[in-house]
């Protein structure tokens, strides 16, 4: 018996037609182009370095995947959503040491390659890219029968920026009295999500909408802050682990005396089902803050105008202290 590879599940032509369409595609080139040498359909992608302004540029790497939200978009069929949310966790991730995006890369791995479920994807990291200022030059699709079912699949993407490493943000600027202000989510952004299916497995139709919103970027905030000269001392996306991600960006020496705040409904719906405490919550789910500012008091009102002229709803948080014998890298939430 012969078996051809179309007939072991992968149709090899389907997969040269995405990469055209995307290589053909006049969304996701407007940044940057002039450095790039070359791009979608080859091997590799060739970038100019060219970074003659800054006193000593460092290139900044970040990579990540959407985790089991994926499950919700093929169960759905949607998937447009699920682009941004890949190039959001990346890039997010990317500006919290000042860095401007420059490049993004995108992994999309399948049961059986579907066109349209992949180009709804692919538009959504197109479009992200786009509001990130980032171009995307390259990628990988796979068709892998017998490891994914028919329609699951999943995701990964890489981004590359640059800073002056002389500019870059962290908890090397982080001072006592520095206050922080949280920048409202979209959501549960795209995190939690092996919880969340299991929490609204019986209703789930009443809230696809909520759980598939994607997760917000903060790209143009960041950049609008650093051209109006905002002091910004440190940044956190808020993940994985939920507020325990701002502790990476503070000085052994300080610790946060942190501020409640009131959560989005959809995340007391979620307490109240689980019996989760407070505690648990804050360190689980992003319980509607989606990125932190660290930075000096007097610069408070510039963040939240800038802010909130993005469509952002403010949250201040609390502030810097010095840290006391044994004292926790959070006092006070």
């Amino acid at each position: 018996m012969v078996v051809n590879y179309k007939e072991a599940g992968v149709d090899v032509q389907v997969g040269e037609s995405l990469v055209q369409w995307l290589a053909s595609s006049k969304d996701g080139k407007k940044h940057h182009q002039n450095k790039i040498v070359s791009g979608i359909g080859g091997f590799a992608s060739l970038f100019r370095a060219d970074f003659r302004d800054m006193e000593k540029p460092c290139l900044v790497t970040c990579t990540d995947g959407v985790g089991t939200k994926v499950k919700l978009g093929s169960q759905f069929q949607r998937y447009e959503a699920l682009g941004q949310d890949l190039v959001a966790m990346c890039v997010n991730d990317l500006i919290c040491c000042g860095a401007s995006p420059l490049l993004f890369l995108d992994y999309y791995a399948t049961g059986k390659l579907e066109l349209t479920a992949a180009k709804q994807f692919l538009l959504g990291v197109q479009k992200a890219c786009d509001a990130s200022l980032c171009a995307l030059v390259g990628g990988e699709t796979a068709e892998m029968p017998g490891v994914y079912a028919h329609q699951d699949f999943d995701c990964a993407g890489f981004a590359v920026g640059v800073v002056d490493e002389v500019k870059a943000l962290g908890p090397h600027r982080v001072r006592e009295g520095d206050h922080l202000v949280g920048i409202s989510s979209n959501g549960f952004h795209s995190n939690g999500y092996s919880l969340l299916r299991k929490v609204f497995a019986s209703d789930m139709n009443q809230w696809i909408d909520y759980l598939l919103r994607p997760t917000h970027l903060y790209v143009a905030l960041m950049k609008s802050l650093l051209e109006q000269n905002v002091e910004i001392h440190a940044a956190a996306h808020i993940t994985g682990e939920g507020i325990e991600n701002v502790p990476r960006v503070i000085p052994e020496t300080l610790s946060w005396e942190g501020r409640s705040w009131k959560w989005p409904e959809p995340f007391y719906e979620v307490q109240k089902r689980t019996g989760l405490t407070d505690a648990e919550m804050l360190r689980t789910l992003n319980c509607g803050i989606g990125f932190v500012f660290i930075l000096p008091a007097r610069e408070i009102e510039n963040l939240k105008s800038l802010a909130e002229n993005q469509g952002f709803t403010t949250y201040d948080l609390g502030r810097m202290v010095t840290r006391k014998k044994s004292e926790e890298d959070i006092i006070g939430l």
